[in-house]
């Protein structure tokens, strides 16, 4: 299971990744807000360790700029706060539990495998396209029986051509839909993750219908 550590101290990083790492963890490390936002929406994680005093974006707007990209992905803060007026910040925020520093890697650990199982275990809401099973509660994909592991936007991009119901969707739709309207981003980067979407996806067909736009079919 991949989890992303943010944290702007790089001793608190060593010991963290290192910690995780020895219980059977792949990690990912960054040292800023802004570029754990782009990471935890681009990586695919299982559980997010997350500090809440980072330069460029604080722990608070990471979880809000995550959960308003639909990302579900579970976040555990560390936080040296431990007021109740502060916690309640973070979970409204959209944190899904914290802990008050100092804090062992055991500890961690033992919280963050309870929050994925807690993921693992809610409740299915299947969407079946084939041999295609997507999971719209936990985000989980399967062909065949088999897992997917998608990044961040091939997971919304999915989404959206699911919940678009065998309609199809233009890439100026696409990118509106992930990126935002306000993103400024070329629409050519829905080629390119369409690309990689459909290699993943094969043999269901993500179909390309002239003129009209994007779907995928109920076959």
């Amino acid at each position: 299971m991949r989890v992303l550590v943010v944290d702007d101290d790089e001793a608190i990083r060593t010991v963290l990744a290192r910690g995780l790492e020895a219980e059977g963890f792949s990690v990912d490390c960054c040292i800023d807000g802004d570029s754990a936002v782009w990471e935890a929406i681009d990586g695919g994680y299982a559980a997010i360790v997350l500090d809440l005093l980072l330069p460029g974006r604080s722990g608070y707007k990471v979880c809000e700029a995550l959960r308003a990209e639909g990302i579900a992905t579970p976040i555990l803060v560390l936080t040296a706060k431990s007021g109740e007026l502060d916690q309640i910040d973070l979970l409204d925020a959209g944190a899904d539990d914290f802990l008050t520093k100092p804090v062992s890697v055991a500890v961690i650990v033992a919280r963050l495998r309870a929050l994925i199982r807690r993921q693992g275990s809610m409740a299915r809401n299947d969407v079946t396209r084939g041999l295609l099973r997507y999971d719209m509660t936990t985000r989980t994909t399967e062909i065949d029986g088999a897992p997917v592991a998608l990044s961040g936007r091939e997971d919304q991009l999915l989404r959206h051509l699911l919940l678009a119901d065998g309609a199809c969707l233009t890439r100026s739709e696409l990118l509106e839909l992930v990126w935002g309207p306000e993103s400024g981003t070329d629409a050519s980067i829905v080629d390119i993750y369409l690309r990689r979407l459909r290699a993943k996806l094969a043999p269901v067909a993500v179909e390309n219908v002239r003129g009209l736009g994007y779907r995928i079919l109920h076959r």
